[in-house]
């Protein structure tokens, strides 16, 4: 159809098709993906407003759901055993040698650039605009998390990508990528996702390791605030993230050699 003739109620079947099969996050994102296209047709000229500003509220709301993970250290043990082993492509694995250890976001990891970082200096610079806080993020990195790298950059560091489409240099690595290593590793969705190392991190870096809370949401990058009420910068608490992240990267290690584990401790949150 002629995107000049195309009405609410025309968008709002064709999305209702997918929300009636049980597919409501597919529904809503392709009714976003209308709106862009609309609102791109309108700068452009040929529609005069986005049609599908009509539709709100007119879908199934969307249930929030937490991304599986693993959290109990004798399990994560197992499951870094389980990546170490993994056979399937050199790309995959890096990245699921990395997730666990530098437990930034799955977009984050895929989209990593060479440029970013300063293997010398052990640090990944995320610019803002890859971010979901559109704030720049540091990531130091421990010897292991620069010792794939440089193993990486032998095989990918003539490109732009830390993590190429298999398909094609020009592109980074498929989202389904580390989930589908995960399934093949026999990691189903309910028990553990690319997302879920994020959670994984957090949670022993807290109840195991007892490491500063600060310091783990700022290594997540999450809005943290001075007293002040203002957003540290990136910079903020630096040596004692990267003195952190080398802590965890050696716990991670342990748990893999199957050294004594902590077990988590009993919270009332």
């Amino acid at each position: 159809m002629p995107i000049s003739i195309i009405k609410p109620r025309d968008v709002l079947i064709t999305v209702q098709k997918m929300e009636a099969r049980g597919a409501i996050e597919t529904a809503h994102r392709i009714k976003q993906i209308c709106g862009q296209i609309f609102r791109f047709a309108v700068s452009s000229g040929f529609v005069e407003r986005d049609v599908t500003t009509d539709l709100k509220g007119a879908l199934t709301t969307v249930a929030k759901s937490h991304y599986a993970a693993i959290t109990e250290p004798k399990q994560v043990g197992e499951l870094m055993r389980a990546i170490y082993g993994y056979t399937g492509h050199s790309y995959a694995r890096a990245a699921l040698q990395l997730a666990p250890i530098v437990f930034v976001r799955p977009g984050e990891l895929r989209a990593a650039e060479w440029k970013e970082f300063d293997l010398d200096g052990a640090e990944w610079r995320i610019p803002a605009e890859k971010m979901k806080m559109k704030l720049d993020h540091i990531v130091p990195l421990s010897t292991q998390a620069v010792g794939i790298l440089r193993s990486l950059d032998l095989v990918t560091g003539h490109g732009r990508y830390v993590f190429p489409s298999i398909r094609t240099g020009e592109r980074c690595m498929s989202e389904n990528t580390v989930n589908a290593a995960l399934r093949g590793m026999g990691y189903n969705k309910e028990m553990m996702t690319g997302h879920g190392f994020r959670a994984m991190a957090r949670t022993i870096l807290d109840e195991v390791l007892g490491e500063r809370v600060d310091l783990i949401e700022h290594q997540l990058a999450h809005a943290v605030k001075d007293p002040n009420g203002r957003a540290y910068n990136r910079t903020a608490h630096l040596p004692a993230r990267r003195e952190m992240m080398q802590r965890w990267a050696d716990y991670l290690d342990k748990l893999r050699d199957g050294a004594e584990i902590v077990p988590l401790r009993a919270t009332s949150r």
